[in-house]
């Protein structure tokens, strides 16, 4: 089966927004109503947004030319590494409420920074259009 380029990086960037306003859905029941962290498909879903977002991260990394710079994607894949852990804090183990605040945060921040790297396609994200 062909995919087409542009279809594959338009699901990618679809899949990256869904993560991330389920991430921030899931941060403001914890807050403000903990039962909705219960319901199946806040459960479900996220887990099926995030593997067709690798699954789609996956297709179009290998869709990269040989032997062009691939620093970028080495930082995003080590900031998606972080943004998991922030996240896992945030949401489940963080120990205090503060510490759970302290990692959404930075795992926004995180999420942020994983944007500008696959906009500018350059480690160092928004501070490479300086």
């Amino acid at each position: 089966m062909t995919f087409d380029y542009s279809v594959v990086k338009s699901l990618h960037a679809t899949a990256a927004a869904l993560s991330i306003a389920l991430f921030i859905a899931r941060g403001a029941w914890m807050r403000t109503s903990p039962q909705m962290l219960q319901q199946k498909w806040v459960r479900i879903s996220p887990h099926v947004v995030d593997t067709v977002l690798l699954l789609s991260a996956l297709w179009l990394a290998s869709q990269q030319a040989p032997g062009s710079p691939h620093g970028w994607l080495a930082a995003k894949v080590v900031g998606l590494v972080v943004y998991i852990v922030l996240g896992t804090v945030a949401l489940k183990r963080g120990p205090t409420p503060g510490i759970r605040t302290a990692a959404f945060v930075a795992a926004l921040a995180t999420f942020g920074y994983l944007v500008t790297v696959a906009v500018t396609k350059s480690p160092l994200g928004f501070l490479a259009r300086l």
